[in-house]
């Protein structure tokens, strides 16, 4: 579904990316790994959309995403690309359906039809009880929860997860890992996710191990 040919970035004279090459399958869960500074976070950035490379392309179903003006790159993230950061950035001012329902309104969704998934995903989390309320009334694994209710509202083709588990106890990694593989089985969700959770990366159906701005394995 995804293709990467020799991705490359440079921040001045330092380079992060030396030239990865990858594919994702529609329907797997991938993990990141490696060393601090071995390039995940900017190679997941670049595959999100939200950095470009300085050279090199990505095919999404084909589609050279690395070709598409500001505004259709946008379109096309808010469409097809979901995205769980290790911290939230839930909106406090919000409650849990509003925070969840934001990327359906920037896709010109109705309000009844937004409200009307986004009830469902809480459900499917286990979070339907606690839509009605803001973030600084639920626990950091609820708060986790309904960001990944956020980023899979407009039906995503792919969620990128960037130390999701990171800032949670071990009871709630485990359960939002859980999570990812229901997804991948129940709405044949695809995710790739950068940890340095061991757990989880070698329980994803690919790990791949990054060194020095290059894929090694």
């Amino acid at each position: 579904m995804i293709v990467g040919k020799h991705i490359t970035k440079t921040y001045g004279q330092l380079e992060v990316l030396k030239g990865v090459d990858l594919h994702i399958r529609e329907s797997e869960v991938v993990s990141i790994v490696g060393s601090s500074g071995a390039g995940k976070t900017t190679l997941l950035t670049i595959l999100g959309t939200l950095d470009k490379a300085s050279s090199g392309e990505i095919l999404f179903n084909n589609i050279n995403i690395t070709s598409l003006s500001e505004k259709k790159l946008a379109a096309f993230r808010n469409q097809h690309i979901g995205f769980v950061f290790q911290f939230h950035h839930l909106l406090p001012e919000f409650t849990a359906l509003e925070n969840v329902c934001i990327p359906a309104f920037i896709n010109k969704a109705s309000k009844k039809d937004a409200e009307q998934k986004a009830l469902g995903l809480l459900d499917l989390l286990g979070l339907k009880h606690r839509a009605q309320h803001k973030p600084s009334e639920l626990s950091g694994g609820e708060q986790q929860r309904v960001a990944v209710a956020r980023a899979l509202i407009n039906s995503p083709k792919v969620i990128f997860a960037d130390e999701p588990s990171g800032n949670l106890d071990s009871e709630n990694a485990r359960n939002l890992h859980q999570l990812f593989f229901r997804l991948r089985d129940e709405l044949k969700q695809t995710i790739v996710v950068v940890t340095h959770n061991e757990a989880l990366a070698n329980t994803a159906d690919r790990k791949l191990v990054m060194k020095d701005g290059l894929i090694q394995s």
